[in-house]
């Protein structure tokens, strides 16, 4: 019966690697880096916290139906848009995105991918500022 320690003789030279230490991380700075701070240096902070919007279009595009005789019943609009969302403070946004979730997942047509419904329908849930 061979053991574990008998599979390498005593006057090998054989070693073992040691595990890295991977809570050290190296402070490796990129050179491009820099460069992009300098122009960032010149400008406001509200010229640094607007979104560009330049070249972007509209954010939510929908892509093309082939279902036959598709609509949206108004009854689902209204369902949706009993719950807006306004953009205030003091509402939270990951809950009106889960209450959506939660009313559109139930929705299914026949030839119309659900994310096409959920698309279509979102900018119904928005008003106010949200909307914008």
């Amino acid at each position: 019966m061979r053991t574990r320690n008998s599979n390498f003789p005593n006057n090998s030279n054989v070693t073992i690697p040691r595990r890295r230490n991977k809570g050290r991380a190296p402070n490796i700075v990129e050179p491009e880096l820099r460069t992009i701070v300098a122009p960032m240096a010149e400008r406001t902070m509200e010229e640094l916290l607007r979104a560009p919007t330049e070249g972007y279009g509209e954010a939510i595009v929908l892509p093309e139906i082939n279902a036959d005789h598709f609509e949206i019943k108004t009854n689902l609009l209204q369902l949706v848009q009993a719950n807006p969302f306004h953009g205030y403070e003091r509402e939270n946004p990951h809950a009106h995105i889960n209450s959506f979730k939660r009313i559109t997942s139930t929705l299914r047509f026949r030839d119309v991918p659900n994310d096409v419904i959920k698309l279509m329908m979102f900018s119904y849930s928005l008003e106010g500022a949200a909307r914008l």
